[in-house]
């Protein structure tokens, strides 16, 4: 067995779903990747780190970040992970499947709240798993460096993830799986050892644009490319502003979201085929499946602290749940009927 071989078992060992590797010091990339770039280097010179940081400047330089003053923080550290770990030379992407078998309760008077969020904070539960991954890749070659992320460092993730073969960047920009459809977390251990990559993903959306017809606020505003401004997700998650600076008709859009939003993912037709999760961290908790819109209104700060301590919903803070919750409630009263159950509203 390899020492490829032998980290990835260790991987699935510690229950990830999927485990791939990526080579950060190739130089070749796709072509399609190459002519996607406003200079069209050809593919031979061109390497991910490269188009990555040209992908990145032209959404900042576009203000899609909006707010989240970090993603502009050195570009060229968050495309290039040999910035991040001096002499990294593979990245291991990891994913844990968060699809579970149940429905939110959208009945009038309820709010909804992303699937990710449903179950305990992921990044609490990559933390120690990474951990112990490190731990493990040592103990197989003890002069190895290694970091892990869990959506925490100055890494793009999905790309790497790509990269390694653990799914393709949909339309909707977030990654595809064949195996597991749009329902991943990613992890990912950067490390100096020279390991085995793994063939990249295909992307497989051919002329499919469901996820931008789907996306109430139109934030998609070309394929693989979101304005987070627009996005409901960064727009009840991220934004710390006031209910009044969010534009009338975007509010309106946004239904009874009051965290995140799946709309994009729930139409991906590799959805059709996913398989629940056997994590028992990411089953849902009765207050994430139906959340009632009245009684967490009056929420105050020490009673949101205590409902949502593992919960990924603390990322909002408790200003930004109540300004969602003011909104769900308003659409609600101007617009009954753009609140109904998730069954009648996908069909």
């Amino acid at each position: 067995m390899t020492l490829t071989d032998s980290i990835k078992q260790e991987a699935f060992a510690l229950g990830f779903d999927t485990v791939g590797i990526a080579r950060v010091d190739e130089q070749e990339s796709s072509q399609a990747d190459a002519d996607s770039q406003a200079d069209a280097r050809p593919a031979s010179v061109a390497s991910l780190p490269n188009l990555l940081l040209n992908r990145l400047t032209e959404w900042l330089r576009r203000g899609y970040h909006g707010t989240m003053a970090w993603m502009g923080r050195d570009p060229a550290k968050r495309s290039d992970p040999r910035l991040v770990l001096p002499g990294c030379r593979s990245i291991i992407s990891v994913g844990l499947n968060y699809l579970t078998d149940h429905r939110a309760d959208e009945r009038p008077g309820y709010g909804r709240i992303a699937r990710y969020a449903w179950g305990r904070d992921y990044h609490k539960v990559f933390r120690n798993r990474l951990m112990q991954l490190e731990k493990r890749i040592k103990n197989l070659a003890p002069d190895a460096h290694t970091r892990s992320y869990a959506d925490t460092g100055p890494l793009m993730e999905k790309a790497w993830a790509e990269r390694a073969g653990l799914g393709w960047i949909g339309k909707h920009s977030n990654l595809v799986s064949a195996d597991y459809g749009s329902w991943l977390l990613l992890g990912e251990v950067l490390t100096t050892l020279a390991l085995d990559p793994d063939e990249p993903a295909t992307d497989l959306c051919g002329s499919c644009s469901l996820c931008i017809q789907a996306c109430p606020t139109s934030a998609i505003v070309e394929p693989y490319v979101v304005d987070a401004t627009r996005c409901i997700s960064y727009l009840t998650i991220e934004w710390r502003g006031l209910r009044e600076e969010i534009p009338a008709d975007i509010q309106q859009q946004m239904g009874n979201k009051i965290f995140g939003c799946d709309d994009c993912l729930d139409v991906c037709p590799f959805n059709l085929r996913a398989e629940p999760t056997k994590e028992q961290a990411f089953q849902p908790t009765p207050l994430a499946l139906a959340p009632n819109l009245d009684t967490l209104s009056g929420l105050d700060e020490s009673t949101f602290s205590t409902l949502f301590q593992q919960s990924p919903i603390r990322r909002a803070k408790l200003d930004g749940l109540r300004r969602n919750i003011t909104i769900a409630r308003q659409n609600l009263k101007l617009r009954p009927s753009l609140i109904m159950p998730a069954s009648a509203r996908n069909k």
